[in-house]
């Protein structure tokens, strides 16, 4: 069948919108206002009987301007009350992942506007790759705290380096342990290293959990997961973002030696359970397609 000249024209045209209106689409409808809550329910092996446990998660914010704002920050926190959690988590990465902005967001900005999360069992924080790689002078020496650790606890949350803490409800103890960053120290001369390193502790972290309640493991990056023992009861990770593009349950492109392994959701391996938030905002580019911005969820006990 020949095609017209007229016909040709269309066919480019409608080509050209459809480009236009999936760019549209991905840079600013669904970073910006397809925010959602994502729910799970689940009750791990061992869990405690009685113990029902609301813990809401927030991951890889990438505090900047156009798309996150310190405003943006703020009604997330909002959001995030509103849910009613007995726990609140923050699972890393609150600076700026991508150089193309409008204008940068300091911690100074961002920090504060997380101030307003409250839940009766506290909020807990861990950092992210970001938070260590925008701190040059954490970079050079080699340690913390970083400027993204000192703006956190000042708002009042504290920030779980390969430490833990015990928490209780309803008569019933578990653990949060929180591990330092898997990529915190990235190559480059002016530093003296060669290849990424990392600062997290597993083995030391779950040393210092004194009894048998359960344990819930906040660490930023999901690669960890392997080496996780069954003896926690749940990890829950971000980094990944979902891989900010994801169609049929696929990502082209996952930030993880594992591929799409753990690149999102609900992961299961041999009777261990890992939660793998798409996070908030993005990395590398402002772009998201079919991996709406989510605030976790997660009702433990409950199924």
């Amino acid at each position: 069948m020949m095609i017209t000249r007229r016909g040709f024209l269309r066919l480019i045209g409608g080509s050209l919108f459809s480009m236009v209106s999936l760019s549209a689409y991905a840079v600013g409808i669904e970073p910006m206002l397809l925010t959602h809550v994502k729910r799970y329910s689940l009750t791990p092996p061992n869990w405690p009987a009685g113990l029902r446990l609301r813990v809401v998660a927030l991951a890889d914010i990438h505090a900047c301007r156009p798309w996150m704002t310190p405003e943006r920050i703020a009604s997330l926190a909002q959001q995030v009350n509103a849910l009613q959690p007995d726990l609140i988590v923050l699972l890393g990465d609150y600076a700026a992942g991508t150089r193309l902005v409008t204008e940068w967001v300091d911690s100074s900005e961002w920090a504060p506007a997380l101030s307003g999360l409250r839940a009766p069992l506290g909020v807990w924080a861990i950092l992210g790759n970001h938070d260590w790689w925008e701190d040059l002078s954490a970079q050079r020496a080699g340690v913390g705290p970083t400027l993204a650790r000192k703006a956190i606890e000042s708002a009042g949350i504290p920030v779980l380096e390969n430490d833990v803490v015990r928490l209780e409800k309803d008569g019933h103890g578990f653990w949060v342990a929180g591990l330092a960053d898997q990529l915190a120290l990235r190559p480059g001369k002016a530093w003296g290293c060669s290849r990424f390193k990392g600062l997290d502790d597993l083995e030391g972290t779950l040393a210092k959990v004194t009894d048998e309640a359960p344990v819930i493991l906040l660490a930023h990056e999901p690669d960890i997961f392997p080496k996780v023992p069954s003896r926690v009861s749940l990890t829950l990770s971000g980094h990944t973002h979902g891989g900010q593009v994801r169609l049929f349950g696929f990502s082209p492109v996952v930030p993880s030696r594992f591929g799409n392994r753990f690149a999102y959701g609900h992961v299961v391996e041999e009777n261990r359970n890992l939660i793998v938030s798409g996070g908030l905002g993005f990395s590398i580019l402002p772009v998201r397609f079919g991996m709406r911005p989510e605030i976790l969820s997660i009702e433990l006990g409950s199924a």
